[in-house]
């Protein structure tokens, strides 16, 4: 089993308070977790409205198939509409065997 922990940072530019942030993010977290089948959570700039830090969990049999994931995420996050991808930082979990 391979895993890692994606920390991936965004901008919202359209949203004036933080009910308007929450309505934009809400539908990327679904997506994310739909789509690719990922564990995801705001965990950082909870109160400011144009920022938004996710965390992303990502689990793979494969240590490629792992790799590949986390591309096609990054890529999806570059098209979103509503928020603005910055940047995506990868920690990889060692299997403790």
């Amino acid at each position: 089993m391979h895993a890692a922990a994606l920390r991936v940072e965004l901008r919202i530019p359209e949203a004036h308070s933080l009910k308007e942030k929450r309505s934009k993010l809400k539908p990327v977290i679904a997506e994310l977790n739909k789509k690719f089948g990922v564990s995801v959570a705001e965990v950082d700039h909870q109160d400011v409205w144009q920022r938004a830090t996710l965390g992303i969990a990502v689990v793979a049999p494969q240590a490629g198939q792992l790799q590949r994931l986390a591309h096609s995420l990054e890529r999806h996050l570059e098209q979103l509409d509503n928020v603005s991808y910055l940047r995506m930082a990868i920690s990889y979990l060692e299997d403790p065997q």
